[in-house]
């Protein structure tokens, strides 16, 4: 009885161990950006839009109104000129945002 519960404990572990990192393991990868499918703020949709990170409908038809009225984006750090839209919303999105 008491080899069952050693290994039903370090199998509770392992799951725990599992549970626990998984998410941080996903989160490492979204922000890396490199399974994330690029977005040309000069091109995309607003559905294409609101896939970037703290953008939701109403920002990303600012930035589709933005570029309406002074044309294209010449670098991505340029959406900080957006109402709203600032240095935090570029950081958590620089890995993702083109304007090519």
């Amino acid at each position: 009885m008491i080899h069952f519960s050693k290994k039903l404990i370090a199998l509770l572990l392992v799951l725990s161990f599992t549970i626990v990192l998984s998410p941080a393991y996903i989160c490492a990868e979204k922000e890396a950006g490199s399974s994330l499918k690029k977005i040309n703020i000069n091109t995309a949709s607003m559905d294409e839009l609101t896939q970037l990170k703290r953008i939701g409908p109403k920002y990303a038809q600012r930035i589709i109104d933005y570029r309406e009225k002074h044309g294209s984006f010449q670098k991505s750090e340029d959406i900080i000129k957006v109402k709203g839209i600032g240095p935090k919303t570029f950081e958590a999105n620089k890995g993702i945002i083109i304007v090519e």
